[in-house]
């Protein structure tokens, strides 16, 4: 386990999340290893895939990786999650059952908002750190923009089509404290040292004090 005890502090760890969709349980210890000597640390295994969960059980058995569980759809997805060993969970969207849900097992959640609506029924909740997504989709910088202007105290973790060359610029807005990406770890066969220098260029992209 680690000491990232609440969601801010996990966005806070790591200027890139990245978003992982494995299908092959062997691939899982060697991307871990690899994102985690580049300096990423926090890593969001996606619930898309049979082997999603024990990916997430062999992942939490790399050192210095702090494994949770997206595309968590609902309480059940979030206790087979949680057994599996995930520390922080990701959802696309938001609703009640999973946000009473994460809040009775005390997990950092990071739930999924795309409309003022969204961000309004979270903070009926009690919280204020959200997923923009699918970011690009849902309007992109201008849009998130905008939220940031009437929600001065909310923060965002932008995800969906963000690429390596726009993540500098979601990173420049003040109320983005982190961005979700898929571009560290390309599809098929992982190449460690490919991974592990994708995942260093995306550490050096972390934000200003």
């Amino acid at each position: 386990m680690n000491d990232l005890t609440s969601i801010d502090a996990l966005m806070r760890s790591v200027p890139v999340i990245p978003v992982l969709v494995i299908d092959d349980v062997a691939q899982a210890r060697p991307i871990a290893e690899a994102l985690v000597k580049g300096g990423l640390t926090a890593l969001e295994v996606t619930l898309r895939t049979p082997a999603a969960l024990d990916v997430i059980r062999e992942m939490t058995r790399v050192e210095g990786a702090v494994v949770g569980a997206g595309t968590v759809l609902n309480p059940r997805d979030l206790e087979n999650a949680l057994a599996a060993g995930a520390e922080f969970i990701v959802s696309p969207g938001l609703t009640e059952s999973l946000t009473d849900a994460a809040k009775a097992n005390g997990v950092p959640y990071l739930p999924g908002v795309a409309t003022a609506a969204d961000i309004m029924r979270g903070l009926d909740y009690g919280l204020d750190r959200f997923k923009f997504f699918p970011a690009e989709a849902a309007g992109g910088i201008k849009a998130l923009k905008a939220h940031a202007a009437v929600f001065g105290a909310v923060r965002f973790c932008p995800t969906g089509g963000i690429t390596e060359a726009t993540a500098p610029d979601w990173l420049a807005i003040p109320s983005v404290l982190c961005v979700g990406g898929s571009w560290v770890v390309k599809p098929g066969m992982p190449d460690p040292a490919a991974i592990e220098q994708a995942a260093r260029a995306a550490a050096g992209l972390r934000k200003a004090a």
